[in-house]
């Protein structure tokens, strides 16, 4: 078997299963395989291949079409351009949190130098505001060593040295710390979302996903602690869900946060929330 006829094969498994980019994962786990980029593939697509291929390839497309997120077949996704490894231990990072990186940009001028992201994850967020500014000092928390050791060694392979991992259960671990901005993708969905959301997500992390009081409960503790570690004039800056807009720009008014301003996703659903400290 050469590997255009792989490929062929790849396709035609994905799509009968209903894989929506059948193509483009096709193509990804064949570059997995072969440890080449997809422009060696097609350049030399009549190249043949080994039984050990073509079994490891079988093995791969049962756990896609059972379900498995490519990204954890793979072991890595693309996140703001960048190379990001992942595990069942963190979330895959969205295309919509790339919206929150992007606010955060916007915020940054000569006086921003600290940032918390709080959740970090893979690190992915962090590691794309570092990839920008190298001169940010930017301290990253999540709550698991695991999930710490991931996000660290995606620094190392991005040779990105500006950024302090930290274990920490929100803020419980940060003593008297204080930031110029403050972010987070916190768990905010609901447990009767999650429910119904339960196959295409239950490869992921629950704990990364869910919280209590119908989705809000870690959004909630985020801003009614935040403004004791944001220095004056600093910002928070929010991912929440598409319902739950309205509820956090409430949340922050009462915490009296200023310069409220919200931003939506590519599907035109309010996703991002920021409020600043004016004292």
């Amino acid at each position: 078997m050469i590997i255009d006829q792989l490929l062929q094969y790849a396709f035609n498994i994905l799509k009968k299963n209903k894989i929506s980019n059948y193509q483009l994962e096709a193509n990804l786990l064949i570059s997995f395989i072969l440890n080449k980029p997809k422009s060696w593939i097609y350049g030399f697509n009549e190249t043949k291949i080994n039984y050990k291929q073509y079994k490891t390839l079988k093995n791969l497309l049962k756990k896609r079409i059972k379900g498995t997120p490519i990204a954890y077949i793979l072991g890595f996704c693309e996140f703001w351009s960048l190379k990001i490894n992942v595990s069942p231990y963190v979330l895959i990072p969205r295309k919509d949190t790339e919206i929150l990186v992007d606010v955060v940009l916007q915020k940054i001028n000569k006086r921003i130098k600290k940032i918390l992201d709080l959740g970090t994850g893979s690190g992915a967020i962090s590691l794309a505001l570092a990839y920008e500014y190298n001169i940010l000092d930017i301290t990253a928390i999540d709550f698991s060593n695991k999930i710490i050791n991931i996000a660290k060694n995606n620094a190392k392979n991005l040779n990105i040295k500006n950024i302090t991992f930290l274990k920490s259960n929100w803020f419980s671990h940060l003593k008297n710390n204080t930031f110029d901005i403050i972010i987070s993708n916190p768990p905010y969905i609901s447990y009767k979302e999650y429910f119904f959301l339960k196959k295409q997500l239950k490869f992921e992390p629950i704990q990364s996903l869910v919280s209590n009081k119908n989705g809000l409960n870690d959004l909630d503790h985020i801003i009614s602690n935040a403004l004791k570690y944001l220095n004056n004039y600093g910002w928070l800056i929010l991912e929440h869900g598409y319902k739950q807009g309205f509820i956090i720009k409430n949340k922050l008014k009462i915490q009296k946060f200023k310069n409220i301003q919200q931003y939506y996703d590519i599907q035109g659903y309010q996703r991002i929330i920021c409020g600043q400290k004016l004292l």
